[in-house]
């Protein structure tokens, strides 16, 4: 039964966003967000750790699965909190105000700020150039567009910048899976790299170097708790969000296997492990020169479907954090015309450019890698708390595997976070660092929202 339009854009009460989004939007964002570079940067590092090809596809498929456990407990979280926010109500619900606070500062000033800089950057300065010359100023003035034309569109209204990340969604899933299909029928591949060489016999240094590989996949499923932030502008969150996510994430992983046995059809993994193009190369091996510059293009469409999905979902987050009291009061207003938590747009616009503009990000990003997984560990863990905290909390949606899933990938979300630590202790420490510049902050705006129901009683 399709709703009048009037009721689809009908605010359910004053000060709250409008439920606009459906079962495709929800699919829309997680895909588009989940691919962005990762699928064309990561097989050669994976390649270069693991060198067996059968092991290589299932580190793939078990970070895949691992994330499907994610998205799964996530669900469960979404369907009983149908809330703007995500996971920034889910901590609060479960640890208190404080936690969630401290990962919607870090949200905020590094992660997903960082990603948008990131992305922007690579957009303008790394694959804009294979089609003309770009000067270094050039980069700066294009990346700076690219955030401000998502931030626009995205200010107008919730549908205008859904519609943008399903067009965009709908391209880049099409054009890899034509990708794959052109690798495996057009280029004179071999069968045999699928299962040569074969894995040699299993020891500690080669688990170890699995687990490695392990952490890079994660980075190129990262994105599917996205959506979540949205929740409060999903129609019947309690089914969408749940079936979104999970369909989302079989989704991705059928893709980056497809595509990982197309590399591997034309390349052997030892190849695939020194290059630094994998998919411009396999195409062209395919294809002929041409291939690269449809690589180039697919490219830039997954680039910016993934800048937009945080665009799109991220300013939720602050916009729920400031309806609390714990952040910029401006940034909890929505636009009376269009219906959007536009300053909260503006906001992670802006911030997002100067980060891109500076160079920043770059560093800034390395240093929350260990944070941004203790955040995902303590999110899951919020399903055992609440269901024991809340007992008679309405659950649409409950964890399918409950209680196996969601404790394997808390376990694999602090094996990521320990593996940070250890290799890489100045960039973990540093994140530490930025997540607890967050106190302060916290105290602030607790204080003043304290002080300000002190006086209102008065």
């Amino acid at each position: 039964m399709v709703r009048n339009a009037k009721t689809t854009f009908k605010q359910e009460a004053p000060g709250s966003l409008p439920r606009i989004l459906g079962f495709w939007d929800v699919v829309g964002i997680v895909v588009g967000c989940v691919i962005g570079s990762g699928i064309f940067i990561v097989p050669a590092a994976v390649a270069a750790g693991v060198q067996y090809p059968l092991l290589i596809l299932a580190v793939w498929v078990a970070s895949g699965i691992l994330c499907f456990f994610g998205a799964v407990t996530f669900a469960e979280l979404g369907a009983a909190y149908p809330q703007a926010g995500g996971m920034y109500v889910y901590l609060r619900e479960a640890y208190g105000p404080l936690i969630a606070f401290l990962f919607g500062w870090t949200l905020f000033l590094v992660i997903d700020s960082g990603s948008i800089a990131t992305l922007a950057v690579a957009f303008s300065s790394k694959y804009l150039p294979y089609f003309f010359p770009v000067t270094p100023l050039m980069s700066k003035v294009i990346a700076l567009l690219f955030v401000a034309f998502l931030v626009s569109v995205n200010y107008v209204g919730t549908r205008w910048g859904a519609f943008l990340q399903n067009f965009l969604t709908v391209i880049k899933f099409g054009a890899i899976i034509a990708i794959c299909v052109t690798v495996l029928v057009f280029a004179k591949g071999n069968p045999g790299n699928f299962i040569t060489p074969a894995p040699a016999a299993v020891s500690w240094n080669l688990l170890a170097k699995m687990g490695i590989a392990l952490v890079a996949t994660f980075w190129a499923y990262k994105g599917w708790e996205v959506a979540t932030f949205s929740a409060g502008e999903i129609k019947n969150p309690e089914r969408n969000l749940p079936a979104g996510l999970l369909i989302s994430m079989v989704t991705v992983i059928f893709l980056y296997v497809l595509t990982n046995l197309a590399y591997l059809y034309a390349f052997p993994a030892h190849v695939i492990a020194a290059s630094s193009r994998i998919a411009s190369d396999a195409m062209s091996f395919a294809v002929g020169p041409i291939g690269a510059t449809i690589i180039a293009i697919t490219i830039l469409f997954s680039i910016t479907g993934a800048a937009n999905s945080n665009v799109l979902c991220s300013p939720r987050v602050f916009f729920a954090m400031a309806s609390d009291g714990l952040f910029f009061k401006k940034i909890a207003a929505v636009h009376p015309r269009f219906l959007t938590p536009h300053v909260s747009i503006i906001a992670i616009g802006l911030w997002s450019i100067a980060l891109s503009v500076t160079g920043t990000f770059e560093q800034l990003f390395t240093y929350v890698v260990f944070g941004q997984w203790i955040f995902f560990g303590l999110t899951a863990g919020a399903v055992f708390i609440l269901r024991k905290k809340r007992p008679g909390l309405r659950r649409p949606y409950k964890t399918w595997g409950y209680p196996v899933t969601p404790a394997i990938f808390i376990l694999a979300a602090f094996l990521v976070s320990i593996n940070s630590l250890i290799n890489q202790f100045w960039n973990a420490f540093a994140g530490l660092a930025i997540i607890f510049l967050g106190v302060p902050a916290y105290m602030y705006w607790h204080g003043k929202k304290k002080a300000e129901l002190q006086a209102s009683q008065h």
